[in-house]
């Protein structure tokens, strides 16, 4: 369970700095309140600020060298809820799901690992995911699995990543995917959000 949470979490890292990359196929006309739009629905700037502005009042939040990093917790807010999109959207078109009973699964089979829902907020916290956020994390997680298994390959493996990344692409341009420039580009061939996140998103 752990390899592949690893495997996965590094698989999102490198996704994320794709999803700016779509930003760059239509990133003007987005409005000063705007911070990103998928299909015509918005992301507001006061959900990211929202979301953030959680972090810093949760125990063990941001650490204090991501803080130092100017938009390190907006940008990896813009990221997920992107990714939370774009994945959604990817499973969709492949008529796959992840369901409530399966998030709630693996987030209390998490939290028992961690010694409890207490501990697993707060490396979750670390890693920019608010407590408002931990079922959207392992949804996306467990979207990304399924991404690959459907395709008979494996999420934690070079050929797994190909095929995420590539649905995940197929997915944002579907989406018409645009980015405000203040938090990144997509970056299709990568799926994710550049230049990159730094590296406590990562881990």
């Amino acid at each position: 369970m752990h390899r592949r949470t690893a495997a996965v979490g590094a698989l999102l890292a490198a996704v994320a700095p794709a999803a700016a990359g779509l930003a760059a196929c239509g990133g003007g006309g987005l409005t000063a309140g705007t911070a990103a739009v998928l299909d015509g629905r918005r992301i507001p700037v006061r959900a990211v600020e929202a979301r953030v502005a959680e972090l810093r009042h949760t125990a063990g939040g941001p650490s204090v060298d991501a803080r130092q990093q100017p938009d390190g917790p907006a940008r990896r807010a813009v990221a997920d809820l992107v990714l939370d999109a774009v994945v959604a959207r990817a499973l969709a078109d492949r008529g796959l799901a992840v369901g409530a009973a399966e998030v709630a699964a693996a987030r209390a089979d998490a939290a028992e690992r961690s010694g409890g829902a207490d501990p697993l907020a707060r490396v979750l916290a670390d890693r920019g995911v608010p407590g408002s956020g931990i079922d959207d994390w392992f949804r996306r997680r467990l979207g990304i699995l399924r991404l690959a298994a459907a395709a008979g390959a494996d999420a934690g493996t070079p050929e797994g990543e190909d095929v995420v990344r590539l649905a995940l692409a197929d997915a944002a341009t579907a989406l018409r995917l645009r980015i405000n420039p203040r938090y990144g580009t997509w970056d299709a061939a990568r799926a994710a959000l550049v230049p990159d996140l730094p590296p406590w998103l990562a881990r």
